[in-house]
């Protein structure tokens, strides 16, 4: 599954934990289950290993759905253009969490397991 878009402003909170984030809004009609993703993205032809979520962050805003995609090993400013990710295994369905400290580290640990190579092929239904 590939979702593209012009990547827009979030809330930065993602930033300022040490897990930037590249947001792209998504039609709330696209068939594609919300959850976590090992993910791969693609910046002026280069591709990197990402970690995307979908969905609508109901810890933390709750009222659109995004994909938001942490590019590992990349540093730069992707506000205003377009990026390419391309969803590549799911990891666990999005849920809301009981405080922004449990989402981080929950985030954490999806890190560690996308890195290792874990979860299940996109299957998007």
């Amino acid at each position: 599954m590939v979702i593209e878009g012009i990547v827009v402003h979030g809330n930065s909170l993602g930033g300022r934990m040490g897990f930037p984030t590249a947001n792209i809004e998504v039609d709330a009609a696209l068939e594609v289950r919300d959850g976590v993703y090992a993910s791969r993205a693609e910046v002026d032809g280069r591709m990197y290993d990402a970690m995307s979520n979908l969905g609508c962050k109901p810890t933390v805003d709750g009222r659109r759905r995004l994909l938001e995609t942490n590019l590992f090993d990349f540093d730069g400013d992707l506000y205003g253009r377009r990026l390419r990710v391309e969803l590549l295994r799911f990891i666990r369905p999005e849920r809301r969490f009981g405080s922004v400290e449990e989402l981080f580290r929950q985030i954490e640990d999806d890190r560690r397991e996308i890195r290792g190579g874990k979860g299940a092929p996109v299957d998007p239904r």
